[in-house]
């Protein structure tokens, strides 16, 4: 009876869960396997007979890629521009260690051609590494030797990023938090302070004529005129001794004391009618609006002074693309802020909803993506595959935000239960897949090919781990992200991610991930073409 059950794909599925879990949550000084575990526990089981389908393995794949690509999108990007030659560099360090280790190799064990590429896929567990190498040799020893590197090139991957950090002596929440507060440091924190008027030059003069914002870069947020505190509008008349609120950084501050006058203590109070307000951007129509294009002073009254986005305040500049999920900190009288929530939409409930429409349509429009044969000539192509094209698609609709009405993002308990889900059924298949010939291969094939996979798979890693913290001397949430992607594995990721809260690792694999899989493709063809 307990045979027709593990035949049963779905109770195989969750009770390799169920142990996995049990097995991850084991610590032995320190350290424990977390989620990557289940893995471990397929492998087992793929070895007993038990099957789980590819498609489910696929779905849960597409889900776990999807799902980091919209969480990465955002990030992507601005890391690509700060940190994308380093990583790309290292990326590249990685594919061609990995190929010169096993040209090496090849040489110093007598090795055939179509063997080594074959490892070389699956030292990487580049599935389209495979095809190309399979296209390339038109040998079925590229596949015999895939199949033996590729539970290494699994396993591999996911102990090397669970020990590394433990080699290296990091702790990584210590690591997260000081790269969170290094982000924050380049966006100056914002403070109140108060001014009275004493400088003639501006007195006689309205507000707009003196274009505080874009002069000094501070946000006038209250008067107080002849004792009236009144919310300003760009036709009050400054005079000396009104006293002006105001909100910025330091600089902004120091400017605007240049311009006004004294500086003094406190801040002034709101009167009856006067309020300020947190109030959530949720509204599909307003995302990437700039600021500047609501004209809330003039249409409602009311200020802006200043916009809360992943943790950091932002100045309210007029040029400010708002995006979904924004905090704009408003002063106003009640009506016009009442007003300003509607336009805004203010509806914490749409935080926390999720649409299965765009993760549904994102999907399908990345698989199709993947499917792209783009040709380089003399026979070379490129494939982004299901996992790139998924990654590719998720990261671009991220990034934009919006397409008419549809919103391409989701709230973050619902990201991480799809990605979890995902990832659980994706390390499931793969582990059953890879555990299914491991020793059967062993027996046909010997240990010869498995110490050579095994050895393409590790070398390229602790090249990148030496010259990305001695060289590059990048951060270890960079460096696991990077050393991931440029090793095409999702179960490496997998691990990363399970270690830390940070989605540093994962802005760092999906900046690299699509460099890898082109540069691995070529290096493959290079080899079966060249390499005698």
């Amino acid at each position: 009876m307990f045979n027709d059950l593990l035949q049963s794909s779905y109770f195989s599925v969750f009770l390799i869960v169920a142990l996995g879990f049990m097995l991850g949550r084991i610590k032995i000084k320190g350290l424990s396997l977390d989620v990557s575990a289940v893995i471990f526990i397929a492998l087992a089981f793929g070895h007993w007979g038990v099957s789980i389908p590819k498609e489910l393995g696929n779905f849960g794949l597409v889900l776990f890629i999807f799902t980091i690509g919209i969480q990465a999108g955002p990030g992507f990007f601005d890391s690509f521009r700060t940190k994308g030659k380093t990583l790309i560099l290292i990326t590249v360090l990685i594919i061609a260690s990995a190929c010169l280790t096993a040209i090496g190799l090849k040489y110093a064990f007598g090795i055939d051609t179509p063997s080594v590429v074959g490892l070389v896929a699956g030292a990487l567990t580049s599935t389209p590494g495979l095809a190309v190498a399979i296209d390339s040799t038109q040998s079925p020893l590229a596949s015999i030797a895939y199949g033996i590197a590729y539970p290494f090139g699994v396993i591999g991957v996911i102990l090397f990023v669970k020990l590394l950090p433990k080699i290296l002596r990091v702790d990584l929440d210590e690591e997260a938090k000081r790269l969170e507060k290094e982000r924050r440091g380049q966006f100056p924190e914002l403070k109140t302070c108060v001014f009275r008027v004493t400088n003639d030059t501006v007195c006689g003069r309205t507000l707009a004529q003196l274009n505080i914002r874009a002069i000094t870069g501070a946000v006038v947020s209250r008067l107080k005129k002849n004792n009236d505190i009144i919310v300003p509008t760009a036709s009050i008349v400054i005079d000396k001794g009104d006293v002006i609120q105001a909100v910025g950084s330091d600089e902004s501050l120091n400017n605007l004391a240049l311009m006004l006058g004294e500086r003094e203590e406190g801040e002034l109070p709101l009167i009856n009618t006067q309020v300020i307000e947190s109030l959530l951007l949720t509204k599909k129509d307003m995302i990437n609006k700039q600021l500047g294009d609501l004209n809330l002073q003039r249409n409602f009254g009311c200020t802006v002074t200043r916009i809360r986005r992943s943790g950091i305040d932002l100045s309210p500049s007029p040029e400010l693309a708002l995006k979904f999920g924004d905090k704009l900190m408003v002063v106003g009288e009640k009506d016009g802020v009442q007003a300003v929530g509607r336009l805004l939409g203010n509806d914490e409930k749409r935080l926390s909803d999720t649409d299965f429409f765009p993760i549904a349509m994102g999907i399908v429009l990345g698989v199709l993506f993947g499917k792209l044969n783009i040709s380089f000539g003399d026979g070379m192509s490129f494939s982004p595959g299901l996992t790139g094209g998924v990654l590719m698609m998720a990261l671009f609709l991220s990034a934009i935000g919006k397409t008419g009405p549809i919103l391409w993002s989701m709230s973050g308990p619902a990201n991480q239960l799809l990605r979890q889900l995902g990832l659980l059924l994706f390390l499931a298949e793969v582990g059953t897949s890879a555990g299914k010939n491991l020793i059967s291969t062993f027996q046909e094939s010997g240990f010869l090919l498995f110490g050579v996979g095994a050895l393409i798979t590790l070398v390229p890693m602790f090249v990148a781990a030496i010259v990305g913290r001695l060289v590059f001397k990048i951060s270890i949430l960079d460096l696991l992200g990077t050393i991931t992607g440029g090793m095409t594995s999702t179960p490496g990721l997998a691990a990363a991610d399970s270690m830390t809260d940070s989605n540093i690792p994962g802005v760092a694999y999906a900046t690299v991930y699509p460099i890898a899989m082109v540069f691995l493709i070529l290096f493959i063809q290079f080899i079966a073409l060249v390499i005698v």
